[in-house]
């Protein structure tokens, strides 16, 4: 799991380096970011909390290592688009991350039918994510055979992925995990994740089919999808105090990122009218949401990645030196995110380098904090 959050904090870092000096190609860049960094991350998170939602025991290797898996086949991905491998090559690297998702997909199922007692909802919806990112990927495959609809395949792909993958996993991770960084239980949030699945997959088709065939379908999606976003935040305020969320440095990222998820909702409803081309809302929805949510949700799992098992004093300090500056990259991530809206690309892509060196910074410090703490 720390091999998987640091070679994706690099290919981040990376990603933004390469945007910002134009070496790289866009295409590449956003998939060295997105294939070798977050579906990586993603799937360690998944591997992470399953077990705990199900109550099923620890994973056993073969299943760890398929984020290992996703990160070198993410990177041939990035590698192929920006012509240093065979472009034709991306699709059998593609078919290689559907093969994994199938995998994660099977073990989910076989924990929740396990399960010691009911399994919690969350489950479902990474399973809910996992599919929408099979659909992913063969929006990509399709491109391959079916030309005449390339910009329709590519538009479902990009959501699919973004809102899809990311946005499934992220809103029913925030659900768990921020009442777990507060250290105050949320009764509330097994109810929420249960009434609100179908509404948001709804939305997410109904975004990622519109964007390609009928703007008017996407807007409606995107009605759904605020309105599961909204219940979470009106769910948090109720729960839990603003103060409580602030003073806190992964609690302030993880709400940061939800205002950048819906911030991505405005974004993806202007560029499905027309009014704003893909690239800026793609940076900002990756400044304003991804970034605060990784650096967010990593600031409390770090901690437990390195030394599982009950509480320490060696992980209590690691995750004070990870929530440091939490607060400040949260609050530069979102100017990022509004700069890169208004296409500012030099201003967005320095606050969003501050705001990943300020973590890297935060994260080197942590890996100091040795075991004899405890």
């Amino acid at each position: 799991m720390l091999i998987t959050a640091s070679l994706t904090l690099l290919a981040l870092l990376g990603s933004v380096i390469l945007t910002l000096s134009g070496k790289g190609s866009p295409l590449a860049t956003a998939h060295l970011a997105f294939a070798a960094g977050i579906v990586p991350l993603i799937m360690a998170a998944m591997i992470h909390f399953v077990p705990v939602l199900t109550r099923s025991g620890d994973p056993d290797r073969r299943i760890l290592a398929v984020p290992h898996v996703a990160q070198a086949a993410g990177l041939c991905i990035a590698l192929a688009m920006q012509g240093i491998l065979p472009y034709a090559a991306l699709y059998g690297f593609a078919l290689l991350d559907a093969a994994l998702v199938i995998i994660l997909f099977f073990w989910i199922s076989g924990r929740t039918r396990r399960s010691l007692g009911a399994p919690h909802p969350c489950a479902r919806w990474y399973v809910a994510a996992l599919l929408c990112f099979l659909l992913a990927l063969c929006a990509l495959l399709l491109q391959s055979v079916w030309g005449g609809q390339w910009r329709a395949l590519r538009l479902m792909h990009l959501h699919l992925n973004t809102l899809g993958l990311v946005g499934m996993a992220a809103l029913g991770t925030l659900s768990v995990l921020m009442p777990t960084v507060l250290g105050k239980p949320d009764p509330d949030a097994a109810s929420w994740l249960r009434r609100r699945l179908w509404l948001t997959a709804g939305g997410v088709l109904l975004i990622a089919f519109g964007a390609a065939l009928a703007w008017p379908l996407a807007a409606a999606g995107a009605a759904l999808l605020l309105v599961a976003m909204f219940g979470l935040l009106g769910q948090w305020s109720r729960r839990f105090s603003l103060l409580a969320i602030l003073n806190d440095g992964a609690a302030a990222a993880l709400l940061v990122a939800l205002f950048g998820f819906l911030g991505g909702m405005f974004y993806g409803v202007v560029h499905g009218a027309g009014l704003l081309p893909a690239q800026p809302a793609v940076f900002a929805w990756a400044s304003g949401c991804l970034l605060p949510l990784v650096t967010g949700a990593l600031s409390q799992l770090l901690p437990v990645w390195r030394w599982p098992g009950p509480q320490t004093p060696a992980r209590s300090q690691m995750r004070q030196r990870l929530t440091a500056n939490g607060r400040w990259r949260a609050v530069l991530f979102l100017l990022a995110g509004l700069c890169l809206f208004d296409q500012a690309w030099l201003a967005g892509g320095l606050l969003t380098v501050a705001g990943m060196l300020l973590f890297l910074i935060d994260f080197v410090q942590a890996m100091r904090v040795r075991r004899s703490t405890r």
